[in-house]
């Protein structure tokens, strides 16, 4: 009597083309120990699998940003959803985990049955060392397709801070006021002091902020 093995799932590899069904599956068998601590993104139907990442250039920001979006959940009336690296089931090619999100229930996104966000949010921020050129170029690409109504990038080696704004099908930039605010055009009242933010003197945005 023979016996057939079952069929081993492939790993996860970068550079793979693959459907988001495949994508999860391959990622879901992956051995802990290989997905430990890996950030693995499907962008346009392509895998990326992350680089180890900085303190200064990637965490310290990202926690700075994540206490400006933290105060504001905490102060707003709106009912507001924040997450920290969410898997975003995007749209059939496209599934990531951003540095932040921030949502509404029951508008652009949605939390499914596994407990995964599914459609746009309306505010993501990515923070953007090594990837610049993907964030400002596919990603952002399929979040405006997507209809994602808010778009920020830190690009933390320029020391600049991207804030697009969805207007009319298109990413337009918004600037910086004669205060040096950015106001979003989403969230009431969530308003971002850049240089403040770029310097990482958080008393000075959670001020502006509150």
């Amino acid at each position: 009597m023979t016996t057939t093995s079952p069929k081993t799932i492939p790993l996860l590899e970068n550079g793979d083309r693959l459907t988001r069904h495949e994508f999860e599956r391959r990622y879901t068998a992956m051995p802990y120990q290989k997905k430990g601590g890996n950030k693995a993104e499907l962008i346009e139907g392509i895998v990326y699998m992350a680089s180890p990442l900085r303190f200064e250039s990637h965490a310290k920001p990202h926690s700075n940003i994540i206490g400006w979006l933290w105060n504001y959940s905490i102060i707003t009336t709106e009912e507001v959803m924040l997450g920290i690296e969410p898997t975003v089931r995007l749209d059939l090619d496209n599934e990531y985990q951003p540095d932040a999100v921030m949502f509404i229930p029951g508008r652009g996104a949605r939390i499914t049955e596994d407990d995964y966000i599914e459609g746009s949010p309306e505010l993501v921020v990515e923070i953007a060392a090594s990837t610049v050129s993907i964030d400002l170029h596919d990603k952002k690409a399929a979040y405006r397709r997507n209809g994602v109504q808010e778009y920020i990038v830190w690009r933390t080696l320029d020391r600049e801070i991207d804030w697009f704004s969805l207007q009319d099908g298109e990413y337009i930039r918004l600037e910086p006021g004669r205060n040096g605010i950015i106001e979003s055009q989403v969230f009431s009242g969530l308003w971002l002091a850049v240089e403040a933010m770029l310097s990482g003197s958080m008393m000075d945005v959670l001020s502006a902020l509150r």
